[in-house]
Parts: C-alpha cells; structure tokens; sequence
C-alpha cells in the first residue's frame, strides 16, 4: 500500500520533466487519488463485512498493482486520472482490511506490534523511492511505473495469505474503533441532571477540536506527502529530493510504535500539538532553506510525524468516546487530502515553495488547535463520564492511522 499511494510523488518530477504533465495536472493526478482513498474508507466503513473479506483485499492488491503497471501505457491524462482514482480505492481497501486484521488478531498482543505494522507504509515509501533513485540515470517515468509494479506484485505475493479479522462473536460487547456502543454523548440508564450535559457539552468540544486539527494536518501534510520531492528538487537538482523521499520513509517505518509509547507517559494533546509543529517545521524547511542539509532534515522530520499525528489523533477520538469518532475524524481527515492540491494548485505555476509555506501554516493552525484541545482534556488515565461502564480507556489501543 505504501509503494501504490505514495509511489507517485518520486516519479511526479520526472512526469514534468519526461511526459510533459504540467503542474496543475499534477494536482489533478494527486486530488483523484485522494478522492478514491475517501470512496474506498467510506466503503470499509460503511459495510463492515468488507474488511472481512480474503477475496476483497486479494483483489485490491491486484488492482493497485495493475494500475501501477498501466500508468506507463498512455499519456492520456483522462485515464492517468482515471487509474490514480482506482489506486486510492484499492490503497484504502487495503489499509483498512490490514488495520482490521491487526487489531482483531493481535488484540491482547503488546501496542507496540500493530505500531511496527503500520511501518509497512514507511518501508513502502523508503523502497519506492530507492527504486526510482537507482533508476534516475538509466530509464525514463514509464520504466518507473513499471519497475514500481514489480515491487508491489512482490510484496503483494506476501501480503496474500493475510489473515482477515473474523466476525465478532455473539454475546461480546467490546466495540471496535468507530462504533457506538454507549460512549460520548449518551447516559447510563439513571444519570442524567446537569452535571451528565455539562459533561457532554465538553466532550463534544473537546471532539470538535480535535476533528478540526485533524482535518487541517490532512489539507497540510499531503501538500509535502505529494510536492516535496519536486519542491526540493527546484532548489537541489539532482539525487537530493529521492534521497530525501526514501529518508521520509525510513523515518516513517519505527514512527507509529515511538508516538504510541510515548502516549504512556505524556497526553494525547500535548503530543500532538508537539507532532505538529514539528512537522510544520519540517514542511517549510525546503522552502525558507535551500541546500541537501536541509531537504534532509525536512525529511525526517516529516517522516517521522505524519503516521504518528494520526495514531495520537484517533486514540484521542477513541479515549474521548466520541460515538464514530474514527470513522468521522478519518472522513475529515480524507476531505482535507482531497482539498488540499486543489488549495494550493493556484500557488505552483511558477513553483512549489509558496505551497510549501502555505502547508506549513495550515498544520501550524492545526498545531494552534491541538493546544486548545489540551484545556481540561481527560487524562490517560480518566474515562470521559459518559463512557460505557465497565469499558477501560483506549489511552494507547488505537493504532489505526490512515496515510
């Protein structure tokens, strides 16, 4: 999935460069992959039975594999659309299957599992854009697309006997992320008065903070998840950009298990809000500061973030028991990448620099609203009063984190 998704963004500058695509078409190509991430996330969630499914995932991971491999047949910008739409789909089928095979059969398992796991989407980026790094001097964009499909047929011949999460046995009442067992925003049967509202009212504030930081780190970090190579190469020709896209990756793969283990001892606010500028600053690094020093330094600090960000941001969600709290924060989240090449479309006619910087402040904005989030938010280790008795708090259980 990390190669299918993210692939592109090490291959754009030669697309530029070799096939003529021009910068606003670029965005284009990167919005329709976004818009199919969010059709293929609504589906999983909105029929469950999907992300129980061997045959689904089978055929998601040779669906995004053959999109790989039919990019490089046509220069028809309709069907390059066409095929980046279908490889969101698939990258989200797949990534919700994944996440649900984790959950359900390591459940029980130490957190810090699932958080390796979710690494996978590192390794993918480290390795595709290592692939499009060795290929640089030899081969054009269509033996990249190309050589990208190989890696993901490879890696799809060991994804294929995954294991999906079963259906949950009758009788069990431990809901599964995103449910609405009695969580945020009902009562337990004989309390209610105004302390229950009051403690409602706050809860539902404390959400809507939390979806609107979320829903702007999706319109920032996608603008460096799919510009930064091409901005980093305006002001460093040469191997710089890949090399810096394969650190993001490296960064990318401990990134999920360092942020869960942190949240052991510090809250969910205060390392989000710490996530976040420091992504911001990475961001803006290629921007302010020319030279390899600092696209690479950029690159781990995006790289390193842009998973974690996610994993604090729906365990908050989760620990607030917020009713569908990740199916909503990850539908705000999805509509932030879609809106995100489209905001800053109009600013890359003459370069990537000033989408950079605009990147950079929409994820400060959101950094400005996780500080909000930390006035009075429950400590790790309080369940909001509304919580269903008899449920623990998911202060570090939720790892789902959608790139």
């Amino acid at each position: 999935m990390g190669i299918g998704r993210f692939v592109f963004t090490p291959i754009l500058p030669l697309m530029h460069a070799q096939a003529g695509l021009s910068a606003s078409t670029g965005a284009n190509l990167a919005t329709a992959n976004y818009v199919g991430y969010l059709a293929g996330a609504l589906a999983g969630i909105l029929a469950p039975a999907l992300v129980r499914s061997p045959a689904l995932l089978r055929a998601a991971l040779v669906v995004l594999t053959g999109t790989l491999t039919a990019m490089s047949a046509t220069h028809d910008v309709r069907l390059w659309i066409a095929l980046r739409l279908l490889a969101g789909a698939a990258s989200a089928l797949i990534f919700v299957i994944a996440a649900a095979s984790l959950h359900g059969n390591l459940r029980g398992h130490p957190a810090h599992l699932s958080g390796w796991a979710f690494g996978g989407v590192g390794t993918g980026i480290a390795l595709s854009g290592l692939l499009v790094l060795g290929l640089l001097s030899v081969a054009d964009w269509r033996v990249a697309w190309w050589a990208s499909a190989a890696l993901a047929a490879l890696f799809t011949a060991g994804a294929w006997h995954l294991r999906p999460a079963t259906a949950p046995e009758a009788g069990t009442t431990a809901p599964e992320a995103g449910t609405t067992a009695p969580e945020a925003g009902t009562t337990a049967p004989g309390v209610g008065g105004p302390a229950a509202e009051r403690s409602t009212t706050r809860t539902r504030r404390w959400f809507t903070t939390l979806f609107a930081s979320y829903t702007l780190e999706g319109v920032g970090y996608i603008v460096a998840g799919t510009f930064l190579v091409a901005a980093i190469e305006q002001s460093s020709p040469g191997p710089v950009g890949n090399a810096a896209w394969v650190l993001v990756g490296l960064a990318a793969v401990p990134s999920s298990a360092m942020w869960a283990g942190l949240g052991r001892r510090w809250s969910h606010p205060d390392l989000l809000l710490a996530a976040l500028v420091v992504q911001a600053v990475g961001i803006a690094l290629p921007a302010l500061i020319g030279g390899a020093t600092a696209a690479l330094i950029s690159a781990a600090l995006f790289g390193a973030t842009f998973i974690g960000v996610s994993t604090l941001a729906l365990a908050a969600g989760a620990h607030l028991r917020f009713p569908r709290s990740v199916a909503l924060l990850t539908a705000g989240y999805s509509v932030g990448q879609i809106l995100g090449p489209l905001v800053v479309a109009p600013l890359i006619h003459h370069g990537y620099h000033r989408a950079l910087i605009l990147a950079a402040v929409v994820v400060l904005a959101a950094a400005a609203a996780a500080g909000l989030l930390r006035i009075g938010f429950p400590s790790p280790g309080v369940v909001p009063r509304a919580a269903a008795p008899g449920q623990r708090s998911v202060h570090d259980s939720c790892h789902a984190s959608p790139p």
